[in-house]
């Protein structure tokens, strides 16, 4: 449940300090929690999550700001197919 979250939150081009906020606050999932599933997750897919750190850097140079963390509710009113290694 947890990674299928993060997978969520990544599709909304959240940071992971964002995730950890939004998971708590709204699926009370304990930081530590999706912290380790977040570095898991980092470990199994190295190429997919330095190209997407890469595109938020980029974006954020663009905009001159990081992007607002996205309200936990539109996270769970899309599907997407999982690009990640469970």
């Amino acid at each position: 449940m947890v990674h299928h979250l993060i997978e969520k939150c990544i599709i909304f081009n959240m940071t992971k300090e964002e995730c950890l906020e939004a998971l708590s606050k709204h699926a009370n999932i304990e930081p530590v929690i999706t912290s380790t599933v977040w570095n898991e997750l980092e470990k199994e897919n190295k190429e997919f999550f330095e190209a997407y750190k890469k595109k938020r850097r980029d974006v954020t140079t663009k905009e001159g700001n990081s992007s607002d963390t996205t309200d936990f509710n539109l996270l769970g009113s899309r599907d997407t197919t999982s690009s990640l290694r469970r």
